[in-house]
């Protein structure tokens, strides 16, 4: 089971009042909504719950202490009684977990006898998916007193290792957790239902069942809208999945375009790119040494005054990008020809030491992706972990936690992993994005130079994201 826990659990304790979130319809009631919240939150109805009062008794004690008909409490609560229900979304989830996964569920809640009662004839098919049920009023407890999880624990003789326990309010998970449980704070049924298929499920098969369904059909679009058929993804992808199958990408002669066919966004006729041409060199097999050797020949005379190579065969386009280089450098080292950018060397450790790619790059949106195509580069030339490897750990410490979409993420978790480091937050949060159909969300990955138009991939995307958590779970 691929969860992020130190062990793995087979039963599930829910709140059914909060965590499957049973949900009153719209009841006008003579009581405020300020008021009633303070009565949910008193001494009285705390031990309404326990079972210790009636509910005669409950409603008397109620109306004295709030200075409110005895009939308003009634009708308020009846009504309240017979408007809830459980939501759907949650008993479709709960449902696939126990069926798929073989997970026990049980019910602990905070609940009267009579409400409870009453929420049992009106959710039958809720109810039977529990193993057991316990109720507050059934147990004399309630959360987050430590004796309502020892009274469960007891019944249903399960050590609290095996247990996730599920609850929208901190306090009581805080209390599960004491006594040995897992604990998952969830407060809406779409996070309860992302939360549990992350735990559940496998993460890995999933995105590779999404990639396959998609194969030759993922292209990239900007954050306005438009498809672009590029070939720069496409080669990713074959170099992250290992399957050719997946892409559909041009295999050219010589040097590479990132468009396939006319440019969007930029002019019809765009200029071959070292970028590209780059990764298809290391990723494409059709290329010659001979070959090689020219295209490297022909980079290296497009260099500025400091030495450092920009990013098109065009003169008239003298752009430079770090990720770039970093690229061009891993193609150069490969090939036995690294000595020929000392100066793209020594630039590129300076942005990493300088912190220079924080909030991207000229054509890269995240400072996740410098890192990610330098651990990359440090992959494929061990020679140059020394220089960089040690500094490049530091820097993807420091990065651990900061706000990023399902690419970012997954690129930190893959360079975290490539240099033997665990990012239990991040990957937590990569295991929260993926989505029902396997896939993850398209991540932003470059940003047009001029205009700052967003263009992502959600097939390079999700085949990053199952790189990085394969990587990480390798470790």
């Amino acid at each position: 089971m691929s969860a992020p826990f130190a062990r793995p659990f087979d039963t599930i304790v829910f709140d059914i009042r909060s965590a499957l979130f049973m949900r009153g319809t719209q009841v006008r009631t003579p009581i405020p909504t300020d008021t009633l919240r303070r009565i949910l939150r008193s001494a009285t109805w705390f031990e309404y719950e326990k079972g210790t009062l009636s509910e005669t008794e409950c409603h008397a004690l109620i109306a004295a202490e709030f200075s409110l008909s005895l009939a308003d409490v009634a009708d308020t609560f009846r009504a309240a009684r017979a408007s809830t229900r459980a939501d759907s979304y949650a008993i479709h989830t709960c449902r696939n977990i126990k069926e798929r996964m073989g997970i026990r569920l049980i019910a602990m809640s905070n609940i009267p006898e009579l409400d409870w009662t009453a929420f049992e004839c009106a959710e039958p098919e809720l109810c039977q998916l529990f193993d057991h049920i316990f109720t507050s009023a059934a147990a004399g407890e309630r959360k987050p007193n430590l004796g309502f999880y020892h009274y469960v624990l007891h019944e249903s003789n399960i050590s609290p290792s095996l247990i996730l326990y599920i609850d929208d309010k901190v306090e009581n998970v805080v209390s599960a957790k004491s006594v040995g449980m897992k604990g998952l704070v969830c407060t809406t049924a779409k996070e309860l239902s992302s939360s549990l298929t992350a735990l559940v499920r496998n993460p890995i098969t999933d995105g590779q069942h999404w990639l396959q369904g998609h194969a030759k059909r993922m292209w990239s679009v900007t954050d306005t809208g438009a498809v672009i058929r590029e070939n720069f993804s496409q080669l990713l992808l074959i170099e992250v999945t290992g399957d050719p199958r997946l892409a559909d990408v041009l295999k050219p002669q010589r040097l590479s375009n990132f468009f396939i066919g006319e440019g969007v966004l930029t002019t019809a006729m765009f200029p071959n790119d070292m970028d590209t041409t780059s990764i298809a060199c290391t990723v494409l097999d059709h290329f010659t040494t001979e070959v090689k050797n020219d295209i490297m020949d022909e980079i290296l005379s497009f260099r500025n005054r400091d030495g450092i190579v920009q990013t098109y065969f065009d003169r008239a386009r003298p752009r430079i990008d770090p990720v770039v280089c970093v690229n061009v450098l891993a193609f150069f080292h490969i090939n036995g020809r690294g000595h020929d950018l000392a100066e793209v060397l020594e630039w590129v450790y300076d942005v990493l030491s300088h912190r220079a790619y924080e909030s991207g790059t000229l054509y890269y949106h995240s400072g996740d992706a410098f890192l990610y195509f330098l651990s990359r580069m440090i992959q494929m030339c061990p020679s140059l972990r020394e220089r960089f490897g040690g500094l490049l750990a530091a820097r993807v410490l420091e990065r651990y936690g900061i706000e990023g979409d399902s690419l970012a993420l997954a690129m930190r978790i893959y360079s975290a992993a490539s240099i033997g480091l665990h990012d239990i937050a991040d990957y937590r949060k990569l295991l929260a994005m993926q989505q029902e159909d396997g896939s993850w969300p398209t991540g932003w990955f470059y940003r047009n130079g001029s205009s700052g138009i967003l263009t992502g991939n959600q097939g390079l995307t999700t085949a990053i994201a199952v790189s990085a958590i394969h990587a990480y779970q390798a470790l």
